[in-house]
């Protein structure tokens, strides 16, 4: 078998380690972080400054102005926690065993694949489902890919009749994950007299919960799956402390398991599993040894995006922005964390804060004419309409065109392509915030949630993302597919709705304080003059609905490109579920703290 990690390039494409050294980038940037909301911070002060005054302006006078409005914005997002920590940082122990845990790992894959075969050949149906699970939860599956997809191609013709719920559960939900698109008639017999489930156990109702969202249009035994499962499992959950289902059931009612990102859970998985003591202690020992390889790998990555985002200079220069470049990788980690896609990472990470950044600028900092003047230079991708914006803008422009060189020189001769589509990408974006600042300084509510959307959906930042995150990828991603998905197909067009709509539920009371653009929420209201509670709920029950749109097209058989592209889209719409769960958690960064310091800080201790 192939080597367990290398940090050595796989593919032609996979360059990674020497594309952006300081010595040879033309300018290692450092971009803003993000926030994909189309209703946006706006201090009353800022809205009086954009009538400007009739006089001509000298660049001293531009420059003037722009220090007092930096003041003033100073301190409106909470500072970076992280800084340049990981510039320099690696684990000691970590670097000095990293030899020995590779070669450790190498034998431990050759075991398990072993045993992957052995429980395909001589396992239970339900041995087989329940290791295959294990192995995706512990984010093992990327060194198992062909074992995995060989399991599965029998799985789906198993006979199911005769198990329980908690198994033909666990079987639906593996292969609509894996989009085999079986029927959800295999649940008819588990239906009682009283319109329920027959599902007695906790593991069954949790199973059933979970394998039920991944659900498409007009499946009501699954509708009716969630509704029953989800109330049982409510009415539960208070009586569970100290069990170890607790968890599951409380973080499943949050967010279902088939919209959850399994690199930010993946840790505790490993955990669970040694208490639990239902797996291998081989396949453990693989799990810890996989997290620590990851972990210095994606150190590598965030050494080279912090030198990059160093240079842009937040703190100093645009003190209004964001500081997120941590924030934005962990992000980036949910879309792919396997080694290969590290080119990939990289540039979706940087395309991830750069839009972030200008963001910001749309929202916390230009007036009107200084936001068209901006939008101007982007469509030409020239910086010298520029002269008469104010320095700092400058500034940001500058180092976004360098930055946009930067990705350039990453990619090879013949993917040189890609940039066209990114760009096209990034002129329809910064449109788009232009379009909502005239919208906000017109206080121009849209009649109608579909209204608002022909905008939102594009400042929500969703098509820029689809389109970048395959800018960095190998040659599975082909031109056709750039055509594709440039069109914002349907999958891009229901990930989009998604976070659209997630970002106006977690965040329409704490943006009614300040001055902001009209939510999807607000939009409801006005055309059907209800609540606001009634309002969050049509709103909840339209982004239901798009879940369900996503879920379609992850499982329609005419989108024939590669799942390994396809699930890019999809994960984008799980990081959306956790960036925004409760609340926008990637501005207020403090609620990532733990998460990125167990994935990307603390290794496992392991003894070999």
């Amino acid at each position: 078998m192939a080597t367990f990690f290398s940090f050595k390039p796989q593919h032609r494409s996979s360059r990674i380690y020497h594309i952006i050294p300081a010595s040879e980038s033309k300018s290692l940037r450092r971009s803003g972080s993000i926030s994909w909301s189309w209703k946006k911070h706006r201090r009353l002060q800022q809205r009086c400054q954009r009538q400007q005054d009739s006089n001509p302006r000298t660049e001293q006078d531009l420059d003037d102005e722009g220090d007092s409005r930096l003041s003033q914005n100073t301190g409106i997002f909470h500072p970076s926690i992280w800084g340049d920590f990981f510039l320099g940082y690696s684990s000691p122990e970590a670097s000095s065993q990293q030899k020995t845990w590779m070669e450790r790992a190498d034998e431990l894959k050759e075991e398990v694949a072993l045993m992957i075969a052995a429980t395909s050949t001589m396992g239970s149906l339900h041995e087989r489902l329940h290791f295959i699970d294990a192995l995706e939860s512990l984010c093992l599956d990327h060194l198992f890919e062909e074992e995995i997809n060989a399991a599965l191609s029998q799985i789906e013709t198993a006979d199911v009749s005769d198990c329980d719920i908690g198994t033909v559960s666990l079987w639906f939900y593996l292969l609509r994950k894996h989009r085999y698109r079986v029927s959800p008639d295999v649940f008819v017999r588990f239906k009682d007299t009283e319109g329920g489930f027959l599902a007695n156990k906790l593991i069954d109702l949790l199973r059933l919960y979970n394998a039920a969202h991944f659900r498409t249009h007009g499946e009501i035994i699954l509708d009716e799956a969630i509704t029953f499962t989800r109330s049982r499992l409510e009415i539960i959950l208070p009586y569970l402390q100290g069990s170890s289902l607790a968890y599951e059931v409380k973080s499943a009612l949050e967010i279902p398991l088939p919209r959850r990102v399994r690199i930010y859970e993946s840790k505790h998985y490993i955990c669970t599993y040694e208490k639990d003591g239902t797996l291998h202690e081989k396949v453990l020992q693989l799990a810890k040894l996989s997290s620590n390889i990851l972990q210095l790998h994606h150190q590598q990555e965030l050494n080279i995006l912090t030198r990059w985002w160093e240079d842009i200079k937040i703190g100093s220069k645009l003190p209004f922005a964001r500081d997120r470049i941590v924030e934005c990788f962990l992000w980036i980690l949910g879309v792919y964390y396997e080694p290969c896609h590290s080119r990939a990472r990289i540039i979706l990470t940087m395309i991830i804060a750069i839009v972030t950044l200008l963001d910001d600028i749309f929202d916390s900092y230009g007036t009107p004419e200084e936001c068209e003047l901006l939008t101007n230079c982007i469509e030409s991708w020239d910086p010298k309409g520029a002269q008469d914006l104010p320095g700092c803008m400058k500034f940001a422009l500058g180092k976004i065109l360098d930055s946009y060189e930067t990705i350039t020189n990453m990619l090879h001769q013949e993917e040189m392509y890609r940039m066209m589509y990114l760009r096209y990408s990034t002129e329809d974006l910064v449109r788009g915030f232009n379009t909502e600042v005239k919208m906000l300084q017109e206080g121009y509510i849209p009649k109608s949630v579909e209204e608002h959307l022909k905008v939102s959906l594009r400042t929500g930042g969703c098509p820029i993302l689809s389109c970048a995150s395959f800018v960095g990828m190998h040659d599975i991603a082909t031109k056709d597919f750039f055509d594709w998905i440039s069109s914002v197909p349907k999958m891009v067009h229901a990930l989009s709705v998604i976070l659209r709509l997630v970002d106006d539920l977690r965040s329409y009371e704490r943006e009614q304080v300040i001055p902001h653009v009209a939510s999807t929420i607000d939009s409801y209201m006005k055309k059907h003059n209800v609540s606001v509670e009634v309002a969050r709920e049509k709103i909840h029950n339209l982004k239901e609905e798009s879940w369900n749109d996503l879920n379609s097209e992850w499982l329609n058989p005419r989108n024939v490109y590669p799942k390994q592209l396809l699930e890019r889209i999809f994960n984008l719409a799980r990081t959306m579920e956790f960036m925004y769960n409760q609340e926008d958690n990637f501005t207020n960064c403090h609620n990532l703290k733990d998460t990125i310091h167990s994935l990307l800080v603390e290794p496992f201790a392991i003894h070999i």
